[in-house]
């Protein structure tokens, strides 16, 4: 076939027909890439502004809001108690010691001192000790490692010891009893950032952790967003409910205008 019979194209024409051409194949191969990606992990401000506001939240509410979500009891008993007043949210990172009477491993509890050196600003480090009680699963070292770190707190299905110093530092601390005894020689390190069952609640690392006077509530981070919305509502209802009963002194008339109890 004779070249003669193709158009001429100019340098200028040939090149501008390359650039869309390459933006095309630049578009279509990240449309491509996102389709195939995998979801990412909130950004940490997301968690940080997730945090901030469970923080807000009465922990009351966000045991009513869980229960009637998820219709779990999702709170831990009577027994377990704060060293002095105090509030917090955080995601949990857990661990677990295991009986091990007359062992004499040096390193026999390594993992836990590295789950808390590990840990990030922001954790509440949930700690299961198996038949507990009366044993105290940290004291101030960890404490003042966890403060350091700006641990938001910590819950100890198990005691606590070193209290004056903890309550010096601010570190808050729920735990099941206040005991001089250690756990070590006693117990080995069984796993961190496994599910545990702490005061008969189920925790995996970073559910949200929440805590305040009236006791410690365990949200699922599946449903964390759909829990705090609920439980802000709740709030709301609440608060609004002690001027009106103040008002009107019946409390029946505020639960038929705000249908909350």
């Amino acid at each position: 076939m004779n070249k003669s019979h193709f158009p001429k194209v100019s340098s200028k024409a040939f090149a501008a027909v390359c650039v869309i051409v390459l933006a095309l194949g630049i578009v279509g191969a990240r449309w491509l890439a996102s389709a195939q990606a995998v979801p990412e992990k909130p950004p940490a401000k997301d968690n940080a502004a997730l945090l901030e506001a469970f923080r807000h939240v009465e922990v009351a509410s966000v045991s009513d809001a869980l229960e009637q979500i998820a219709g779990q009891r999702m709170y831990m008993s009577h027994r377990m108690q704060p060293i002095f007043p105090s509030k917090f949210a955080g995601f949990a990172i857990t661990v677990l010691l295991k009986k091990a009477e007359g062992n004499n491993d040096p390193a026999a509890l390594s993992g836990m001192l590295a789950a808390i050196d590990q840990g990030q600003a922001g954790s509440v480090y949930i700690m299961v000790v198996e038949d507990g009680a009366n044993i105290a699963g940290m004291g101030g070292l960890m404490g003042t490692t966890m403060w350091a770190r700006g641990f938001a707190g910590a819950v100890i299905d198990g005691g606590v010891r070193d209290v004056g110093h903890l309550r010096k530092i601010g570190f808050p601390v729920f735990a099941l009893g206040m005991v001089p005894s250690t756990s070590v020689n006693h117990y080995r390190f069984a796993g961190a950032n496994i599910p545990v069952v702490c005061d008969g609640v189920r925790v995996e690392a970073a559910d949200i952790v929440v805590a305040d006077n009236d006791g410690v509530v365990v949200v699922p981070r599946a449903r964390a967003e759909q829990v705090l919305a609920l439980a802000q509502e709740m709030d709301f209802k609440e608060h609004s409910m002690y001027p009106y009963i103040e008002k009107y002194k019946s409390i029946e008339e505020a639960v038929k205008k705000f249908g909350r109890l």
